[in-house]
């Protein structure tokens, strides 16, 4: 069995357990919510059912996001992941807007609890049971890293506290007379919407593309720079086509006096050391040459720098190589997003530059902070 086809199946066994465990949770809540009029048991197993629901839809988008590439998509169909679980947002979002209206509808017309031995002994038993299913869905996600069954976990685990919550209403009403469930139920609703948008907001973000993981940036440049002749790496892109598909391409500085049979040698080690390490396919590495003949270009780099790194919002400059013969000079420069206007800070650059050394010609190039 390969890496894939078993993580494929942790996802889809863990998965089946919740959505038993959910549909069994369901129908005991809703049984002794209706007998004992308890809209916040009813609306616990709402959501109990939306937790089912959404972990068929995590099954299903497992399955497809490890269909093979083809001519379509040929980088795979990783991605599915997200998108099922944007749809598993809307669910939840549909489920705590449709319980918060049936809870103002009994804020407004109340009608009073009955609760038995049996009503407090399901919603305790369901407590224990969510906090079980939530640790071991949430450690199992963590385990074969995905997003989908780490956020089930933590709904079950946010479910324990809802469900903590019913019963200790359901205590009070018992000994006061006082009755919180439908404001209880409200409550809950209004939770479950805030969790919806944020579980929404969190997959926009990785569709739209967010920033590398730090950690696997910095992890990532490491291992690159302890291949022979890598004297830097900048300008790293980390491409997320799913949870188990990264691809990502990089610069190196090097020797300006290697040959292309060690370049190709140097570059393909990169590559395998990078998959080897870290499960990253390295689909390119690009090169900045460094002068190595003379001192003069080692001093009007340090010199440049100085000056380049003296300016507000310049992060990093990189890529520097002096044309002697042609007296042309080439670098990048990295211009913090808090800038606000990146494009002013990029000619006071060009200007400072061309100003010190105006018997050079200059190709300056504003990159992005695209990685740690």
């Amino acid at each position: 069995m390969n890496v894939v086809e078993s993580r494929d199946r942790i996802i889809i066994r863990t998965s089946v357990l919740g959505i038993i465990a959910n549909v069994l949770l369901a129908a005991f809540k809703a049984a002794v919510g209706l007998a004992s009029h308890s809209i916040a048991i009813v609306l616990d197993a709402v959501n109990n059912l939306s937790d089912a629901l959404s972990s068929v839809i995590t099954i299903v988008g497992a399955k497809l996001a490890h269909k093979l590439p083809d001519k379509e998509h040929p980088l795979g169909h990783g991605r599915t992941e997200y998108l099922s679980a944007s749809v598993i947002s809307f669910i939840v979002l549909y489920a705590g807007i449709t319980s918060l209206i049936e809870s103002a509808k009994k804020i407004l017309h109340p009608e009073a609890a009955d609760y038995s031995a049996l009503t407090l002994l399901v919603v305790a038993v369901a407590v224990v049971v969510k906090i079980v299913l939530g640790t071991y869905v949430k450690k199992t996600g963590e385990n074969v890293n995905s997003d989908s069954l780490v956020a089930s976990g933590k709904d079950a685990l946010f479910d324990a506290v809802i469900s903590t919550s019913t019963l200790l209403a359901a205590v009070l009403f018992i000994a006061t007379g006082i009755g919180v469930e439908a404001f209880l139920g409200a409550a809950i609703s209004v939770i479950i919407i805030q969790s919806g948008v944020e579980m929404l907001s969190e997959t926009i973000s990785k569709i739209i593309g967010e920033r590398a993981d730090a950690q696997l940036s910095r992890d990532l440049k490491k291992t690159v720079l302890g291949v022979d002749e890598v004297r830097g790496v900048y300008d790293l892109f980390i491409h997320d086509y799913g949870p188990e598909r990264k691809l990502a391409s990089c610069h190196v500085e090097i020797p300006d006096t290697m040959t292309a049979d060690q370049i190709d040698e140097m570059t393909r080690e990169v590559q395998q050391r990078v998959y080897e390490a870290h499960g990253v396919i390295m689909e390119a590495v690009g090169i900045y040459s460094i002068n190595t003949k003379g001192d003069e270009a080692m001093r009007i780099r340090n010199d440049i720098t100085r000056l380049v790194m003296s300016e507000d919002f310049i992060m990093q400059m990189h890529g520097f190589y002096l044309y002697e013969k042609d007296r042309h000079i080439t670098f990048d420069v990295i211009i913090d997003f808090a800038a606000p206007d990146r494009k002013i800070v990029y000619e006071k650059v060009l200007e400072k530059v061309k100003t010190a050394y105006p018997d050079y010609s200059f190709a300056v190039a504003m990159d992005l902070d695209i990685s740690d």
